[in-house]
């Protein structure tokens, strides 16, 4: 049980504010998702929050696969179950192969492309220290370009706060 009430029916008492951040929302997402019944409670963050969101999710140089990669490990590491739930059919979708999730979850041996393996090390070395070490950020650029190391530390960032929002009322 969530500790605070979430904000899921725009028909609850809401301010305009609140009213004109959800309809943004679930226009821009298709419905109201939780991450932002909770962070409605606080609508001038929820908005850009939810214009960052759609810029990782749907205008990113990144590959639907490198993305959804990357927001699987995120989610394995912050344990945001709703993360991994909501994203589990999108990754598998986006090519992500259930080996490479089921090692996520339990670091289970598996063979991983030099790919694959660059994109979880960045998101573990940033998600451990908010730093990336030189060798792993060398690979990472190789393989997605300046642009690409610039917007995956952002998923990053994004998608761990997320999980700290919801975590913090219980209901990631």
């Amino acid at each position: 049980m969530a500790r605070v009430p979430l904000i899921s029916d725009r028909s609850q008492d809401l301010s305009d504010e609140q009213v004109a951040v959800y309809d943004h929302v679930a226009g821009s997402r298709g419905r109201m998702i939780r991450p932002y019944e909770v962070a409605l409670h606080a609508p001038a963050m929820a908005l850009p929050m939810s214009e960052l969101g759609a810029q990782i999710r749907y205008h990113s140089t990144l590959t639907d696969h490198d993305r959804e990669l990357a927001i699987m490990t995120a989610a394995a590491l912050t344990g945001c179950a709703f993360e991994w739930e909501s994203h589990h059919p999108i990754a598998l979708e986006a090519g992500v192969r259930p080996g490479v999730l089921a090692r996520l979850q339990g670091d289970l041996p598996g063979e991983l492309t030099a790919d694959e393996s660059t994109i979880i090390e960045f998101v573990r070395q940033l998600h451990a220290s908010a730093s990336v070490e030189a060798g792993t950020f060398g690979s990472a650029q190789a393989a997605l370009g300046v642009t690409g190391v610039v917007e995956l530390a952002t998923l990053v960032g994004y998608y761990t706060m997320l999980a700290y929002v919801m975590g913090a009322v219980d209901a990631c």
